[in-house]
């Protein structure tokens, strides 16, 4: 049987469009859900892989609608492959079901992992280079080195409490704690 899988991020995307195509392909039956892929808990996912036989073919209309991640991807697959079932995407035309389409489903997963792995490199890089010209990143200090002396020696000599000199240099209480 051909299991049809649809999913969208929020609430104000539509799912109509993937349900046509997957009932266009023959989807007996068809799991979707409406929550992001980033999630580990995806009941409509959990279900239909539960409801797997032998035989089934999982079929979505892009890769992603099932996975957001390749190693999520690459266990969701394995998962369907160790039920005796096959994997199919329409927009990619990846099909498990042959020994042509296994290749084809892992050297598309190998070439994603690669690019993302460059896409972290060059990331790391670019700070690198960043660093180097003085420049570092994340939030400003909430106080400068002047202002963490005047709350160290308001609270070491006149004994301030921390919640007023929070509320004087207008910080929270842990920054007044960390200074």
């Amino acid at each position: 049987m051909i299991i049809g899988y649809a999913r969208v991020s929020t609430e104000d995307q539509h799912l109509d469009t993937q349900i046509s195509a997957l009932e266009g392909v023959g989807a007996g039956r068809i799991f979707a859900e409406k929550i992001s892929g980033t999630k580990r808990a995806r009941p409509e996912l959990e279900h239909m892989i539960d409801q797997l036989r032998d035989g089934d073919v999982v079929v979505v209309t892009k890769y992603d609608r099932l996975s957001r991640s390749l190693q999520d991807l690459l266990t969701i697959v394995e998962v369907i492959r160790a039920k005796g079932c096959g994997f199919r995407s329409l927009a990619e035309d990846i099909d498990t079901t042959t020994p042509a389409g296994r290749l084809v489903f892992h050297v598309f997963a190998s070439i994603a992992q690669f690019e993302r792995e460059r896409i972290a490199e060059r990331t790391k890089e670019g700070l690198a280079a960043a660093r180097r010209r003085g420049r570092v990143g994340g939030r400003p200090p909430a106080l400068s080195k002047e202002r963490r002396a005047e709350v160290q020696r308001m609270r070491d000599q006149e004994g301030r409490g921390i919640g007023e000199l929070a509320r004087l240099f207008q910080v929270s209480p842990n920054t007044i704690r960390r200074a």
